[in-house]
């Protein structure tokens, strides 16, 4: 499949489907989605079994369901179970709005951070410790809420021109805010110590420490996210065509670019609130969606969000076992496995040829 092809354009349609590869074998399958969902639940016991403390698949199963007042009972419930449920849902919510992001801006190099989310996220949270003093993860979720909200609302309204936003003008104005959003960042971690020493265990991006109580409180965020989701995502394979050629089939595209945007401010948002800015995630499952399904984004968008939170959860485990007694961050996990897998994926699969 090529995605870029020399002399495209800001309105050509990015993804073409190549004409060695049959649409019957680049088509998506329910079957395919039930054995990504049976492989998100493996995935989500697995990670209830492996840690510094392992814990037998009986014994998991047995405590699961009935708790009691063992060890084993007491790390699942108040330790494992809750970082297993924020990994899963955030790594459906990347996956979910990596491909709204290339979808909808066409740019197969588009990830979440493309619209500054991460950075605005990251902001709010340096300014409450700076400012408030707030030491809380279950805090910092509601000020990395607000911060990615305020930021997608202005990048959309900064790239708003007339005809609504662009790719292009989605692109840069997002590049634009971030970098004024890292500037202010890194202003005020390199002059106050203790805000920096804080900021720092956050910002590296982990589900480890997080309570039950982080996740309800971004819950109602992701699942109005993938509402929207819902709502927007059939006619992105229009909006390939370019606006013209989509109001011409009935689609309004500044319409289904705005609903798109906010999908992914919430669906990011959340994601960033609950275990902090997590890399590459959004970029890699479309690609790895689109591998599997081809280039129809009524399949890309739910395989993406699937692969998410196998991944995420996976890099997890991965974490917690490469480094003996110690553990190593899925943030840092995802960037230190992410990168070369995706390159390997890219020149392999011939997914993007510039």
């Amino acid at each position: 499949m090529t995605i870029l092809e020399k002399g495209s354009t800001a309105n050509s349609p990015l993804p073409q489907v190549d004409s060695s590869t049959s649409s019957k074998a680049r088509s998506g399958s329910w079957l395919v989605v039930g054995v990504l969902v049976a492989a998100v639940l493996c995935c989500g016991l697995l990670s209830l079994m492996i840690g510094n403390v392992g814990i037998s698949p009986a014994r998991m199963l047995h405590v699961l369901f009935d708790a009691d007042s063992t060890q084993a009972s007491a790390i699942i419930h108040q330790l494992r179970l809750p970082r297993t449920v924020l990994l899963l849902a955030v790594g459906l919510a990347l996956g979910v709005s990596g491909a709204l992001m290339q979808g909808q801006s066409r740019n197969p190099l588009a990830d979440p951070g493309l619209l500054g989310v991460s950075e605005g996220a990251s902001l709010a949270v340096v300014l409450a410790i700076f400012w408030l003093h707030i030491e809380s993860p279950a805090a910092y979720a509601w000020f990395a809420l607000l911060g990615a909200g305020v930021t997608a609302w202005l990048v959309f309204a900064i790239s708003a021109v007339r005809g609504g936003p662009s790719p292009l003008t989605l692109v840069l104005a997002g590049a634009a805010v971030s970098a004024l959003a890292s500037a202010i960042i890194t202003s005020i971690i390199t002059s106050n110590v203790s805000t920096l020493d804080q900021y720092r265990f956050w910002v590296v991006g982990s589900a480890s420490g997080r309570g039950i109580e982080v996740f309800w409180q971004v819950a109602p965020f992701l699942v109005a996210g993938l509402v929207l989701t819902v709502i927007c995502t059939p006619a992105i394979n229009l909006l390939q065509l370019g606006d013209d050629a989509a109001r011409a089939l009935g689609v309004r595209p500044g319409l289904h670019k705005f609903l798109g945007i906010c999908a992914v401010m919430l669906l990011t948002g959340g994601a960033v609130a609950a275990c902090g800015p997590i890399g590459f995630l959004g970029l890699v499952a479309p690609h790895v969606a689109r591998f599997c399904c081809g280039p129809d984004y009524r399949w890309v968008v739910p395989y993406a969000g699937l692969i998410g939170a196998i991944v995420l959860t996976l890099a997890d485990i991965l974490g917690r076992v490469i480094a003996g007694g110690a553990e190593v961050q899925v943030g840092i996990v995802m960037a230190l496995v992410g990168g070369p897998a995706f390159v390997l994926l890219v020149r392999r699969a011939r997914l993007v040829q510039l």
